[in-house]
């Protein structure tokens, strides 16, 4: 079935043995028709997520070059300061600018694989400059990787999974993500560019993902199955819960991984802000299956069944990830890095980013248009599987919001 609206779900009800089914029951809905939902009375303390959203505005606020200190082509890493209109989605530039930093990590081994890169320190702002800042993130990042492993337990409860079901695919000091993100109303951006996106219509990666948005600012949009775009306003207290790809071909597609995008605000209305966090998956893995109870993909298949799709869907998403191309996660997530912030893969894996352009100036000459939409670290659609994803169809899937 398609959706209409995006349920709000209370995680307090999942504490108590008295309403833990009744929760258990409504999040398998939530995955099944949506993809995408909210969650409320999360543990996490109030004024910790305003300090949040205080000390993330606080960052964009510093002159040009203290952010640029920390840009992200300093490092090979792709953590760190991205400028406006750094960044590519459906072969368009997003409008908007962003600091990525995860969980704390040492420099990689000289002989680590090439992708361990991406576990690397972060690139912290001047403590003098921003003295609450990292300590801030720190907190708010380390109670978001407890949160969101929790949440990964339900989900895997709600399909009738053990609660440790998908904990082999997490290493034990597991990397996760977070992006502070800023996009500028349309009238600070040149006319030609209007329409503008902040981001453009993409799934997202790995597991599961947890938007903090930064009220009144509207933009985010879940796309149904028939096409049509579903506002996802900000609702105070809450997260908003995005379901990867990963987890959906983890699961054999019963798990909706939804098409979004974020519209870049309206002239006149001021920045819009929001601190997408993403639960990560370990670069070492090799994605295999769990063995969902088949009454549960039943229930899926009956309730997409009848479902027409129209609009942008899975099949229009650019895959970079094919069967049997990659050996590691880790591998197509550094080639779809490398792929989104050219800049980056110009300093630091200049061999990689000509494969890339390479191929793409190949499938323009086999198709006959642009290869697809940008999407960032994350599982694919195959359409020959019975819902609509193949397991070993790893793609990317962006990091966005």
């Amino acid at each position: 079935m398609s959706f209409n609206s995006i349920p709000i779900l209370d995680l307090s009800l999942s504490r108590s043995p008295d309403t833990k089914s009744a929760f258990l029951e409504s999040l398998r809905n939530a995955l099944l028709d949506v993809g995408f939902l909210y969650i409320k009375n999360t543990g996490i303390d109030s004024q910790l997520i305003q300090d949040v959203i205080s000390q993330g505005k606080a960052f964009f606020d510093l002159p040009e070059e203290k952010k640029l200190d920390v840009q992200m082509k300093n490092k090979p890493s792709f953590l760190g300061y991205n400028k406006l209109g750094h960044e590519i989605t459906a072969l368009k530039t997003d409008w908007r600018e962003q600091i990525d930093l995860s969980t704390p990590h040492p420099l990689p081994a000289s002989d680590a694989p090439l992708y361990h890169n991406l576990l690397s320190p972060n690139q912290w702002p001047s403590p003098t400059l921003l003295p609450h800042f990292r300590p801030t993130y720190e907190t708010y990042i380390a109670l978001m990787s407890t949160l969101s492993t929790t949440f990964t337990s339900l989900i895997a409860a709600s399909l009738s999974l053990p609660p440790n079901a998908f904990d082999r695919f997490f290493d034990p000091n597991q990397q996760h993500k977070l992006k502070i993100v800023k996009y500028p109303d349309a009238s600070s951006l040149p006319a030609s560019l209007h329409p503008s996106q902040g981001v453009g219509p993409h799934k997202d990666s790995m597991l599961t993902s947890y938007l903090l948005q930064v009220p009144p600012h509207t933009g985010l949009q879940a796309q149904n199955l028939r096409g049509e775009w579903i506002d996802c306003p900000p609702v105070e207290n809450t997260l908003v819960v995005a379901i990867g790809q990963g987890l959906e071909a983890l699961t054999h597609g019963v798990c909706k991984s939804t098409t979004h995008r974020v519209l870049s605000p309206a002239a006149g209305l001021g920045p819009r802000f929001s601190i997408p966090f993403f639960q990560g998956v370990s670069y070492d893995a090799t994605f295999e299956s769990v063995v969902v109870p088949e009454w549960v993909v039943a229930m899926a298949r009956e309730r997409r069944g009848g479902e027409g799709r129209k609009g942008r869907m899975d099949e229009e998403v650019e895959f970079t990830f094919v069967k049997g191309r990659w050996g590691h996660l880790g591998e197509a997530t550094l080639m779809n890095r490398v792929k989104s912030h050219q800049d980056v893969g110009e300093r630091w894996y200049p061999e990689l980013l000509r494969k890339i352009r390479e191929e793409q100036r190949e499938a323009e000459v086999g198709s006959g248009k642009g290869e697809g939409e940008e999407e960032k670290e994350g599982v694919g659609m195959d359409e020959g599987s019975e819902l609509g994803v193949g397991l070993e169809d790893i793609a990317h899937a962006i990091e966005a919001h």
